[in-house]
């Protein structure tokens, strides 16, 4: 079984490699839409595979860290594309979440995603 747990954030960000004029060159900005998966067996007491308020405590947090941020800014997100925002999001969750299955970052309004399965 997986639950998962979505939350949103807005950020800022650019990419100085591509060449002036580029569209990502220059400072822009995204609505994110970030899921995460913890996957696991239910424990037989208590019937839940993680504690919901754990893991949307613990996504609120993650959230706090992006929302309404320059992500270049961000320490290990010096180069903020999909994929490295999913590494990053990982690397804050995993150590709670023994069972987390994977990562997705989205940008809807351009309908690009990335997942990470942590492999």
């Amino acid at each position: 079984m997986e639950l998962s747990c979505r939350f949103g954030f807005d950020a800022a960000h650019q990419f100085g490699h591509f060449p002036p004029g580029h569209p990502n060159h220059g400072v822009h900005g995204h609505s994110f839409q970030a899921e995460v998966w913890v996957r696991g067996e239910p424990d037989r007491k208590s019937g839940f595979i993680v504690d919901f308020a754990h893991l949307e405590k613990a996504c609120g947090a993650v959230r706090g860290e992006l929302d309404h941020r320059m992500l270049n800014r961000i320490e290990g997100l010096e180069m903020p594309s999909l994929e490295n925002l999913c590494l990053w999001i990982w690397k804050r969750l995993a150590p709670q979440f023994p069972g987390l299955a994977r990562v997705t970052v989205r940008r809807d309004s351009a309908g690009q995603s990335c997942t990470y399965t942590g492999s």
